[in-house]
């Protein structure tokens, strides 16, 4: 996935920040659904990698059920981990036990949906 991962990376738009991010959701089915961030000069009308690949599987029909694990890499080969706004996302349209792989340098860390949202606000909280 590492591979895949960096060749993802020269898709990432990211003029402004210089901080490309791939991200990659594994179905259970084998399917995968890549995402990239992409960046505007109105840094809110951009989009994180996580959303995109996350938002591209539900419009082709996939959901939370579906979706066993995100992997994550930046073009920086830091260890990153999502955004409060791709956590959100993640705590809305994934089940807690989802694996997010991050990959930098030689380096893998594994942490779940709920290892990253200890405190989660979620639908069945409104």
């Amino acid at each position: 996935m590492k591979e895949q991962l960096q060749k993802l990376l020269e898709n990432a738009k990211s003029p402004y920040y210089n901080y490309p991010v791939a991200a990659i959701l594994e179905c259970n089915d084998g399917t995968l659904y890549p995402g990239v961030n992409v960046e505007t000069s109105s840094p809110n009308s951009g989009i994180c990698a996580e959303r995109c690949a996350i938002y591209s599987a539900i419009a082709n029909g996939k959901n939370k059920d579906d979706f066993k694990r995100i992997h994550l890499m930046d073009g920086k080969n830091k260890k990153i981990t999502p955004c409060f706004i791709c956590r959100q996302t993640l705590i809305d349209y994934c089940n807690p036990d989802l694996e997010v792989i991050t990959y930098y340098g030689d380096n893998t860390s594994i942490k779940t949906v709920a290892e990253l949202t200890p405190y989660a606000f979620g639908e069945e909280d409104l």
